[in-house]
């Protein structure tokens, strides 16, 4: 017997137990319920029989905020016919379809469906990417460039232009933050790598950049251009 006919076959108890004594306030005081809810389950029972007594969840029948019904259609297409997950649901609606919605909800409609779990013959995908690493200190420094707004303290903003460098082995960083636009100044970019070279405790065998605006305006042939090659390929650190 299950928990809801238990609860069934007491509120049965209840009225048989009233109408057999024909006294509904000494039942009440024997079962330890309010006569109101004695007379909700008596009214019920007599109009559905036990299925009125069952217990019904009190649902409003209107939801502002519900998913409408176009997008659990497709959220459940997706998950059916390519086993999404809700995080790559959510990025497949919102780049391809527009729809803006949360994981939770993809989550939510899934389960509310029965497809929250994946079928069991679903293997685990291949592990498609590996992040880029060298096993070799200095091997690869990875170098790049972003602009910073930083507030003063009298109020106003001011920008700023930060180099970092990152060490693809050991992943030892080194920043520097410069007043001047790289565009206008190619020495900074110069400083900089000869601050790598001293802060970093290891021969500095290549340097490599998005290849941005911002890294190409050293012109070939030029004096900073030598000194820079020199600092990143054949310098090392000083004793």
């Amino acid at each position: 017997m299950t928990e809801e006919q238990r609860e069934i076959r007491r509120k049965k108890r209840v009225i048989e137990y009233a109408e057999k004594n024909g006294n509904i306030k000494t039942a009440c005081r024997r079962f330890g319920i309010a006569r109101s809810t004695f007379y909700f389950w008596r009214d019920r029972y007599r109009e559905s029989g036990d299925e009125g007594l069952r217990r019904r969840m009190c649902v409003s029948h209107n939801h502002p905020n519900k998913t409408p019904e176009e997008v659990v259609e497709k959220i459940l297409y997706l998950r059916r016919t390519y086993h999404m997950g809700p995080i790559r649901i959510v990025w497949y609606l919102e780049r391809y379809l527009g729809i803006k919605t949360s994981d939770a909800t993809v989550y939510r409609v899934c389960k509310r469906h029965s497809l929250n779990r994946l079928p069991n013959r679903m293997g685990r995908r291949a592990v498609h990417t590996h992040r880029y690493e060298k096993q070799v200190p200095g091997h690869h420094v990875q170098v790049d460039f972003k602009f910073l707004t930083l507030k003063r303290k009298r109020g106003g903003s001011v920008r700023r232009y930060q180099y970092t460098a990152i060490d693809d082995a050991t992943r030892v960083r080194a920043l520097k933050i410069y007043k001047r636009h790289p565009e206008k100044s190619d020495i900074d970019f110069i400083d900089f790598i000869d601050y790598v070279v001293e802060k970093f405790a290891f021969r500095i065998q290549t340097i490599r950049t998005d290849r941005g605006h911002e890294f190409q305006a050293l012109p070939a042939g030029t004096l900073q251009t030598k000194a820079w090659n020199t600092s990143t390929s054949k310098r090392e650190r000083p004793s």
